[in-house]
């Protein structure tokens, strides 16, 4: 049991209670929102009854978590143009996990994976969440939600169902898709089109993310021709001022950081597999990019 302030056991768990919201919500300011709303029942709880506080607090975030995005539904909200996750920063210093960790990592946090995601109901995304990324076992999934254990199994395999039939192939090897990211960002730069060319994969798919608020393709560009002359089209015009590119990882994989000065511009992340870019994510909506590191 439990009887100090809740401070450190809470703060000790909060790394976790944000993974789960994010993957879950698939913004951060949200998933940040839910975890600190999750405080408040934390701090105003009885603790001397709770036996397993990371359970606890994984439990009572992820029922608020499934809340928020009930409420998202039902208010029916549109979005301009293409959806993409807000880009989460996942570097990790001098604590890089292994491949079979990072392979893990990727698999539940990438752009392609969240965009699943949100195609999914609710409950069926928690289900997912707790299960592949969290590896909750069934019986304890199904106590955090209130459902019968065969329920629960049930809405996992039918998520990891869809999962599967929409999720692009990709590969997660950071080395080869940084060494990609920059051939594509100097070609790019210098307007390159045959360079653009020699490295998109013939049914390469681009998705940029404007909600309306900055430039970008109101419809996911198609094929390595229209994807590499919007590339080449958009260079030329200059449309940031002072810009500058800046590597991070962000969602498990490396990213470039677009500033137009000392503002955040957009994100882009590459999806690679056979040493080609399967699909460009482009992410210029500015309400994503406020949590992302200043120079």
């Amino acid at each position: 049991m439990t009887t100090d302030t809740g401070t450190d056991v809470f703060e000790e768990h909060r790394p976790v209670l944000l993974g789960v919201a994010y993957r879950m919500l698939g913004r951060v300011t949200d998933a940040e929102d839910v975890v600190q709303e999750a405080w408040l029942r934390w701090s105003g709880a009885d603790r001397s009854e709770v036996r397993e506080p990371r359970g606890y607090l994984v439990r009572v975030t992820t029922r608020l978590a499934i809340d928020r995005l009930r409420q998202v539904k039902a208010r029916g909200e549109t979005y301009v143009g293409p959806w993409l996750p807000e880009p989460y920063v996942t570097d990790f210093g001098d604590t890089v996990p292994d491949t079979a960790e990072r392979a893990v990592l990727a698999d539940s946090v990438s752009l392609a994976v969240l965009v699943v995601l949100e195609s999914l109901s609710p409950l069926e995304r928690a289900v997912f969440v707790l299960r592949e990324a969290f590896g909750y076992p069934y019986a304890e999934i199904a106590a955090m939600l209130d459902r019968g254990e065969a329920a629960v199994r049930q809405l996992s395999g039918r998520a990891r169902k869809h999962v599967d039939e929409r999720r692009p192939r990709y590969e997660v090897d950071p080395v080869q898709r940084r060494d990609l990211t920059e051939r594509f960002l100097a070609a790019a730069a210098k307007g390159d089109l045959e360079g653009l060319m020699s490295l998109l994969a013939p049914d390469v798919r681009l998705v940029g993310d404007s909600g309306g608020k900055a430039k970008a393709p109101l419809r996911v560009l198609e094929t390595a021709d229209h994807v590499g002359r919007f590339l080449v089209g958009a260079a030329g015009k200059g449309d940031v001022p002072d810009v500058s590119f800046h590597f991070l990882e962000v969602n498990a994989g490396p990213a470039v950081l677009v500033r137009s000065g000392d503002k955040p511009d957009s994100v882009f992340q590459l999806d690679v597999l056979d040493g080609r870019i399967q699909s460009v994510y482009i992410v210029r909506n500015p309400d994503k990019l406020r949590s992302l590191p200043t120079p």
